[in-house]
């Protein structure tokens, strides 16, 4: 096990552990949270040995096997795949002295070699090592091309599979999914699912802790709290503790208040002097209970828009992509939707099938290759970009930021635009005092993309087009923009792989895929099942490629909600590829069929709540002296209340049982 027995841990001068203490089973599956800058990479620094305690007792088993994701970005020439074999370092290394066995002539060494091979699992190491590549979303034909050839975010993907084909006893990921789509992200989830080793995760994703952790453990004033449960049940078990502490606190001084009387008044009395300084004593003895500091809540809104034209959007006929040494490539084409006011769009699909393509063509920084795309008249999109923190000025502060936005939407925009002015609203996204001269460059990912926001929110949208917003933001702030978006009056169209935010902001989903934009028709759990679905087949394939290995690899179809065949009845792929579709049948009927019973399921705990606050209410007033009149209708309609909460329960738990029967 992991033990920490009074673990002072500092960075510089800042004391970021001071005596901590916790300890962690082998086999737990544990979420490292707390605010950014509390302390999480440093105590990861502390179990790979990078630092050392400063005071305490720090114990891990040194037989502990130990894989993490080298955060370095890899420059090499190596195929992807053997780039990721070489993480399964225990393989690499016995292939090294079956070399020099074989290059000796030495039978014995080779004999034990060999079994050795066979218990490192090498027989299979080469699918393992693809099915890894595979589902963080590569293709087929991507498995041999060179580490080199991949764009930054592809290349952390090749280092996050080389540390899972690592054999270890203790896995360390620090925020693995900011580089992840949501299709490579379900997949990365079953699999930490499968995982037998100890991990210890950080990440800002509450329903990636919640599907991969069973301990969470909390940084917060230099301490560490170790919770049981994810961290949905950190967040009601914290909330439980904040509450009793505040009790605690609370009564403790009203004690120390009557004790400090007592004191005062009897200490220069001789016949009272012994009871005066035991009471004294008491006080100097009793273990001061904490007061509930609540940390001040990030929180933003966003401005009502000028105006709201409907159709915000027209697109008819169009064509989506872009053009290279002046040869068009599509992407999406035959795209003929209308965007209305008001509607909150999720926009799914696979990666590399046209997602962004789409997002920044509406957006006006790529061209439409063919086709119209008619905007509503008066439409001002607000575009969160993917590498919008690139586009920060990374020498300007802040408030240089602001004022040139403020001189480029003129006077007319409707802003104040003095330098106070816009100090007081960057104060309103958390860069107060000496932050808004700070240079943009040595700010953290999160303040970037706070900023980003900051400038979005400035410019009054009624379109917000957002493109995986989350990537760099703490829990709080992304607490913060989903509220923000459900209060926002415009329209939204959002890329993410977050699923808390697309489950809070999103009414409906469009699927990007086969060159096509088509309504999904299900929720984000059909999508996660369908996904699922994909990735296992890919991992087949992926089998089978390796095993024929002299067989050209052709590339395998991306992720599709619909699957046509294109062979011949006679042809042994037909039945897989007819498999696949029943499937995507099945579950889009599954969809429409629970659909209502979801509904009324929702409507019916709505109306449960809203019978519980009445109650509440005519609970209070019962307890109060009333008139025999007023107690008698209060009574009447307590009664009322109680029958119809007993009519409703009855009916949840019939739509309940019912919809688990059709989901079985």
């Amino acid at each position: 096990m992991i033990t920490l027995k009074n673990v002072t841990l500092r960075r510089g001068t800042k004391v970021l552990l001071d005596q901590a203490s916790v300890t962690l089973n082998p086999g737990e599956k544990v979420g490292l949270i707390g605010r950014n800058g509390a302390g999480k990479s440093t105590l990861f620094a502390l179990l790979n040995g990078t630092l050392h305690e400063d005071g305490g007792d720090f114990d891990m088993p040194k037989a502990w096997r130990m894989a993490q994701v080298a955060q370095n970005m890899p420059e090499t020439d190596q195929p992807a795949c053997e780039f990721v074999l070489e993480g399964d370092t225990r393989l690499a290394e016995l292939r090294q002295r079956l070399a020099a066995a074989e290059a000796s002539g030495d039978g014995m060494e080779m004999a034990h070699v060999y079994t050795d091979l066979a218990d490192a699992g090498d027989h299979d190491a080469l699918p393992r090592a693809e099915a890894l590549i595979l589902g963080l979303g590569f293709r087929v034909d991507e498995l041999n091309k060179p580490v080199n050839s991949f764009s930054g975010g592809w290349r952390m993907r090749l280092q996050l599979a080389r540390a899972l084909m690592c054999p270890s006893d203790i896995l360390l990921l620090d925020e693995p999914t900011n580089h992840l789509d949501l299709d490579a992200l379900v997949w990365l989830e079953a699999w930490l699912q499968r995982y037998s080793g100890t991990m210890i995760v950080i990440s800002h994703d509450r329903e990636f802790l919640d599907a991969v952790t069973n301990v969470t453990l909390h940084i917060e004033h230099a301490k560490l709290t170790r919770y049981g449960g994810n961290y949905s049940a950190f967040e009601t078990l914290r909330a439980q503790q904040m509450e009793l502490q505040q009790a605690a606190f609370a009564k403790q001084q009203e004690k120390i208040a009557h004790l400090q009387k007592f004191i005062t008044r009897f200490k220069a009395k001789a016949s009272k002097a012994k009871q005066a300084q035991s009471r004294v004593k008491a006080l100097e003895r009793m273990e001061k209970v904490a007061p509930l500091l609540a940390e001040a809540e990030f929180t933003f809104e966003f401005k009502e828009p000028n105006n709201l034209p409907n159709p915000m959007l027209a697109i008819s006929d169009a064509s989506f992509g872009y053009t290279v040494d002046g040869i068009p490539k599509t992407i999406v084409q035959d795209v003929s939707k209308s965007v209305l006011a008001g509607q909150r769009i999720g926009i799914l699909g696979a990666n590399g099938q046209g997602k962004s393509t789409l997002v920044k063509t509406v957006a006006r920084t790529m061209p439409l290759l063919s086709g119209t795309l008619t905007e509503g008249k008066g439409l001002n999109i607000g575009y969160f970009a993917q590498q919008e923190l690139d586009v920060l000025h990374p020498q300007d502060n802040p408030l240089e930021h602001m004022i040139r936005l403020a001189k480029e939407l003129g006077p007319g925009s409707g802003e104040p635009s003095r330098e106070q002015d816009l100090r007081n609203y960057l104060g309103t996204f958390n860069f107060s005092g000496d932050m808004v001269k700070q240079a943009v460059g040595t700010m953290s990912g999160g303040e970037k993309a706070r900023l980003v926001l900051a400038m979005i929110v400035w410019q009054r949208p009624n379109l917000l087009l957002l493109d995986e917003p989350t990537n760099h933001l703490d829990l709080a702030t992304r607490e913060a923009l989903s509220m923000a978006l459900n209060e926002f009056e415009g329209t939204v169209m959002l890329v993410s792989h977050d699923r808390a935010l697309l489950r809070a902001v999103c009414d409906e989903f469009w699927m990007v895929g086969r060159g096509k934009v088509e309504p999904f028709d299900g929720d984000l759990d059909d999508y996660q099942r369908y996904l699922l679905d994909e990735s296992r087949r890919l991992r087949e394939e992926a089998k089978n490629a390796s095993k024929n290995a002299q067989t050209p690899t052709e590339p395998v179809p991306a992720v599709q909600p619909k699957v046509e065949p294109v062979v011949s009845a006679s042809s042994p792929a037909l039945s897989s590829a007819e498999q696949r579709k029943q499937d995507a049948q099945r579950r889009q009927q599954l969809a429409a069929q629970t659909r209502p019973l979801k509904k009324e399921l929702e409507q019916n705990e709505q109306r449960m709540a809203a019978i519980e606050l009445e109650k509440s209410a005519l609970e209070v007033q019962l307890s109060t002296p009333l008139p025999a009149a007023e107690i008698a209708q209060a009574g009447r309609r307590l009664k009322t209340l109680t029958d119809e909460i007993a009519v409703l329960e009855e009916r949840w738990m019939e739509l309940s049982e019912q919809l688990e029967r059709m989901q079985a």
